[in-house]
């Protein structure tokens, strides 16, 4: 039974996952379940101590640490009254322009990306605070909903993220590169979106109108406005100069960061001991989940591989003899599907250990791939229909903006997403240069 062809152990595997996860089942224990199921079968008792070595095997790397770390200075920031006051000063700044109120949306977007290192952070922030101001100013409602979700997904590509600190780990890459290099293409998109923005308002006015002027403010008032800046601001160069310059490791940034929010949450007087619960709470849930999600996908990728499973893509490539670049844009289609019925953490555990090594005999450069795949998952949170930040949308959003609503307001910024993607694929240089420099 041993020697079953690795194309039947590929479709057994990811077939009978799949069939369990749309049955409703956990990823965790879909994962679990069927590398537990192959392994009995094929190996017997034996495989019960396969995954015990391979749990210990997971938890035993340092660099988990900085999970638990970013979540709670995401989630601490996000409740204490941050978001607010840079919406505010963003409005202020901005809003005497056309698209002026989306253009600083896209810009808290990203900041808030730098903050909380998670896409939902974002989304349901801005979701609660921008979206009613952008209605009430008479923005169209597809235009006020897509700006605010594809700025969310900017949480995967500016650091820190929790998604390139979970690929890091899966395929033992440096955090501090895939940070480095996830800084322009992050802002590239960032800029792409502001660019269609403010494209948009100016051959259709009433699609994004000015404020109207007893809103807007002098420049003293604007000037004001940037001290809501100034603790976000040094607590994120904080971390990211940490970790990118190599000061300390992640995982020591991490905890800067973690201590860094509960200063700020008390500068903004709102640290209290209810609060702090909170946080505590949602970080140990998330955790849970993450490393339960972790230990199964890890345990699924050792039965495949070692049912001598895991080299059937590089075979077919070789076989086929497919350019290298098609291979590449082949991965990418994969993950366009794969996103429009997972989340982010299921599609990296399942193909980082399937496709990092194809990547690597290619000859391609992995960090650059990493960027890829991060953009990709961006794209894969607004693809209908279970892109998470449509869902993420809908739960704060007023009862006239509809499901169909949010599934057309994320057609054009897609399309963006996919122009990114292009221009990633074509010129590597934007997501290489900075590691590049900083690394040589």
């Amino acid at each position: 039974m041993t020697e079953l062809d690795p194309l039947i152990i590929t479709i057994g595997m990811f077939g009978t996952m799949f069939l369990m996860l749309m049955m409703g089942a956990p990823l965790a224990w879909s994962l679990l379940t069927v590398g537990l199921g192959f392994a009995y079968t094929l190996w017997g008792p034996g495989a019960i101590e396969l995954l015990t070595l391979s749990s210990f095997a997971a938890l035993d790397n340092f660099l988990l640490v900085a999970l638990p770390m970013f979540i709670f200075m995401g989630l601490m920031l996000e409740r204490s009254g941050i978001t607010d006051d840079l919406f505010e000063m963003m409005s202020k700044l901005m809003g005497q322009t056309p698209g002026g109120l989306g253009v600083g949306t896209v810009i808290v977007c990203a900041l808030i990306a730098a903050m909380a290192g998670v896409s939902g952070a974002a989304t349901v922030s801005l979701g609660v605070i921008a979206l009613p101001a952008m209605l009430k100013r008479g923005y169209d409602k597809k235009l006020a909903t897509g700006t605010i979700m594809a700025g969310g997904a900017l949480g995967f590509l500016i650091p820190p993220s929790l998604l390139m600190i979970l690929y890091a780990f899966l395929a033992k890459e440096s955090v501090g590169k895939l940070f480095a290099a996830g800084v322009i293409p992050g802002l590239m998109l960032a800029g792409i979106y502001i660019l269609y923005i403010l494209i948009r308002s100016r051959i259709t006015p009433s699609l994004a109108p000015a404020l109207s002027e007893e809103h807007q403010v002098d420049w003293r008032g604007k000037v004001a406005s940037l001290k809501a800046l100034i603790l976000p601001g040094a607590l994120i160069a904080t971390v990211l100069f940490c970790i990118i310059t190599g000061i300390t490791a992640p995982s020591e940034a991490s905890a800067i960061g973690a201590a860094g929010s509960i200063l700020c949450a008390a500068i903004y007087r709102t640290l209290n001991l209810k609060m702090m619960k909170e946080v505590l709470i949602s970080t140990t849930k998330l955790m849970g989940m993450l490393i339960w999600i972790t230990i199964a996908a890890i345990f699924f990728s050792k039965v495949y591989i070692g049912l001598d499973a895991g080299f059937i893509l590089q075979e077919l490539v070789e076989d086929n003899d497919v350019a290298p670049i098609y291979v590449i844009m082949i991965m990418l289609a994969c993950y366009f599907v794969l996103g429009m019925f997972l989340d982010d953490f299921a599609i990296v555990f399942i193909t980082a250990p399937l496709f990092v090594p194809i990547v690597e005999s290619l000859g391609f450069d992995t960090i650059w791939f990493a960027i890829l795949f991060i953009v990709s998952m961006q794209s894969a949170y607004l693809t209908p229909p279970f892109g998470y930040n449509l869902f993420y949308m809908r739960s704060v959003a007023p009862p006239e903006v509809t499901i169909y609503d949010l599934y057309k307001a994320a057609v054009p910024f897609i399309l963006l997403q996919i122009l990114g993607l292009a221009l990633l694929l074509m010129f590597p240089g934007i997501a290489l240069w900075l590691p590049e420099v900083l690394y040589g």
